[in-house]
Parts: C-alpha cells; sequence; structure tokens
C-alpha cells in the first residue's frame, strides 16, 4: 500500500466509525416513545387511564424535546457537540432505568419528561454534528442516522411486549431500554476521534432569542417538523390501537405490522435520501413522500381490516422518506454547523411542542367517538396540507 491510499482508507475508517456512532446513537432517540404503544392495554389496566391519559406518556416526553430543544445551545457551548449527544443519552439511560420502580403514574409521567429533555439535547445536536464532519453526504448521513432512529423504535415496538412478559411487569420493559442507551454511550466515546468534534460547540444563543424567528425558510422548515413530527407519534401511539380496535386484528398481529411499518420506515430513511442523491432541492421527494404518508393514513381511517399491508406500506415508504427528508432540510439550507443547528432547535422547540398535542387529540377523539375513523382522516388531511409548505424552493437561510 502507498504512503497516498493509506491515509486515505485512515479516512474512511474514521468516516465509518463516525457513522456508525451516529447511527446507534440515534437508535436511543424513540424506544422510550415506541415501547408505550404495545403496552397499552397493561398500562390502562394497571394505572386505570382512559385513552386520553396514556397518551400522555406519548406527549409529554414529545412536549419535553419541544421546550427542551433550545437548551441544546447551551449544552453545546459548553460542553461541544461530542459531550452534548453523550449528555443527552446519560440522561436518556438514567431517566430509562428509572422506570422499572414501578407503575406509579407520576413517577412514569416524570421518567417520561426527563427523557423527552435528553432526546431534545442530542437529537438537536446531531445535525450540527453532521454538518460539521459529514457536509458533502449530508443527505445520506442524515439517512444513516434517521435509519437507526426509526431502528430503535421498531426494535422496541416489536420487543415490549415480549419483554414485559418474560419480566412479569411492563415498568420492567420500559426500563430495560436504558441498557441499549448504555451501550450506545460506549460507542458514542469510543467514536470521539472518528467524530472530530473537540472543541466543537454550538454557538446559539442560550435562549430561543439566538433562533432564526425572522427566516421564512427556518418557518417552513418548522412546519414541516410540527407535521412530521405529529404523525409519526400518533403512529407510535395509535397504529396498533387502531388496527386491534377498528381493524379486527389481535394485539399480537396489530403489534407485528406496527414493527413491520417502521421497519420498511427504516429501509425508506436510507433508501430515499439515497435515490435522491445530494442534490440542494428536495421539494420533489418531499412532495411524494408526503402523498404516500396521506394515502396511508387515509385507507387506515377508511378500511383499516381491508388491504392493511398496502396502508402500512404506504405509511412505511412514505413517511420513512419524508421523516429523512425533513430531518435533512436544516442541514441543506444551514450556511455552518452552528445555522444548521438553530434551525434545527428552532423546529423541534416549536414543532415538538405543537406536535405534543396530537396524541392526545386523538385519544380524545377515541374516548369520545368510540373508532380511530375520524381522527385518522384528520392525520390524512394534516399530511396532505403540509405539501403547501413544500412548494417553494428552500433558499440557503440567511
Amino acid at each position: 500500500m502507498t504512503q497516498t491510499q493509506e491515509p486515505d482508507v485512515q479516512v474512511r475508517t474514521a468516516l465509518g466509525m463516525a457513522a456508525i456512532a451516529l447511527f446507534v446513537a440515534a437508535a436511543n432517540l424513540r424506544p422510550a416513545i415506541a415501547a408505550v404503544s404495545p403496552l397499552v392495554d397493561r398500562i390502562r389496566t394497571d394505572v386505570s387511564l382512559s385513552a386520553t391519559g396514556v397518551a400522555l406518556l406519548t406527549t409529554i416526553p414529545t412536549l419535553a424535546m419541544g421546550v427542551c430543544a433550545p437548551l441544546a445551545a447551551v449544552v453545546g457551548r459548553r460542553f461541544g457537540l461530542h459531550g452534548g449527544v453523550m449528555l443527552g443519552l446519560g440522561i436518556i439511560a438514567v431517566a430509562t432505568a428509572a422506570r422499572g420502580f414501578g407503575d406509579s403514574t407520576v413517577l412514569q409521567m416524570s421518567c417520561a419528561a426527563v427523557v423527552g429533555a435528553g432526546i431534545a439535547i442530542a437529537q438537536t445536536l446531531l445535525p450540527a454534528v453532521v454538518k460539521m464532519r459529514f457536509a458533502g453526504r449530508a443527505g445520506l448521513v442524515t439517512g444513516i442516522y434517521t435509519a437507526g432512529l426509526g431502528l430503535g423504535g421498531a426494535v422496541a415496538a416489536g420487543v415490549s411486549a415480549p419483554l414485559a412478559d418474560a419480566l412479569g411487569s411492563w415498568p420492567g420493559a420500559l426500563a430495560s431500554w436504558a441498557v441499549l442507551a448504555l451501550a450506545g454511550m460506549v460507542m458514542w466515546r469510543a467514536a470521539k476521534g472518528a467524530l472530530a468534534l473537540d472543541g466543537v460547540a454550538d454557538t446559539a444563543g442560550p435562549t430561543t432569542s439566538g433562533l432564526p424567528w425572522r427566516s421564512g425558510a427556518a418557518w417552513r422548515v418548522t412546519a414541516l417538523s410540527a407535521g412530521n413530527s405529529a404523525l409519526y407519534y400518533c403512529e407510535l401511539a395509535w397504529v396498533a390501537p387502531l388496527l386491534h380496535d377498528d381493524g379486527g386484528h389481535s394485539e399480537t398481529v396489530a403489534g407485528a405490522l406496527l414493527t413491520g411499518m417502521i421497519s420498511i420506515q427504516v429501509v425508506a430513511m436510507l433508501a430515499v435520501p439515497a435515490l435522491l442523491g445530494e442534490r440542494t432541492d428536495k421539494r420533489l421527494g418531499l412532495a411524494l413522500t408526503t402523498a404516500m404518508t396521506a394515502i396511508g393514513f387515509a385507507g387506515l381511517a377508511a378500511v383499516p381490516g381491508t388491504a392493511t399491508w398496502v396502508w402500512i406500506l404506504a405509511l412505511g415508504i412514505g413517511h420513512g422518506g419524508l421523516f429523512t427528508l425533513v430531518l435533512t432540510l436544516p442541514v441543506v439550507i444551514g450556511r455552518d454547523a452552528a445555522e444548521a443547528g438553530r434551525i434545527s432547535a428552532m423546529a423541534f422547540f416549536v414543532g415538538y411542542a405543537c406536535a405534543a398535542l396530537a396524541p392526545v387529540l386523538i385519544g380524545f377523539l377515541r374516548d369520545s367517538l368510540g373508532d380511530f375513523h375520524l381522527a385518522f382522516g384528520l392525520l390524512a388531511v394534516l399530511a396532505a396540507l403540509m405539501l403547501s409548505a413544500i412548494a417553494p424552493r428552500f433558499p440557503k437561510h440567511s
């Protein structure tokens, strides 16, 4: 091997290690939320919660993710990007483990809120990591860590019920995902050199005053983020119950279908950005994936027990691709890592705060009407309305 080739191999190895670390870190950003859905009936029985009440276990962490997103700027400046993500993973690990101490409503809701804060810190800083380390391959690498995010959710949705059976405790099943967070911390620490983020900090302001409130492009990203997140958390919370209650599927089959949907999303999270390449204009991809997402929700609203796999496939491909493309936008329109971080913080701060209401609204409509038809119809309408934020070109933020 020549001296020229050896540095090239070292560079590729370092980039591969960094990408794997991003994937594993991102895998910890959804299990604490996705694990709740297959355990809904047990939780409702043990703590006597309505559908609206149990939706709070999804809403509270989502709301915390929005409210705490601007804190990522403070954490990033204090500890750097690498240390900030590590702190976020640590918070997730501790709060998730604490869920095993009992089935108290107060305990579970409090842990959910703290988990949301940890997710907010790590998730807000990851786009800045991508911008700093992978600026030339932002779409592909965002797809990689988004796939990690989706895979974490898929595994949690599919494994939590068997875990609860094996442990004889749903709080124990929820707490078990702390092990994944610890593994993420170990991997993130091991990849510190490969990530090459020493001394790199997010320079956004310590409060919401540092966010790009006057940027039309940032507001459009925020609107898409809000709609995208609202749809995603409603999927995690209510697709399995809908398939069971309205579609006539058993709990086991409904959980398997949810896992299948999320697994398809993971593939789409990687495949869609790879097919689109690193082109700056994401509008075509955004429009196609949004339309497929709307079709999936409309099908589940109208005929959840008929051609179920068609609607699951539409939501899997459509929303998987849409999710990655929305997360790519701050990296694409931000001029540097700090600006990408500020746009992400604004999108998460406003977007997740709005999205947090969606699962509770779905639960309320389910309690009031006795089925999910109207609720999922409204989700299809929301997906269709997102197309209006996609039409204009996204310029470089200024």
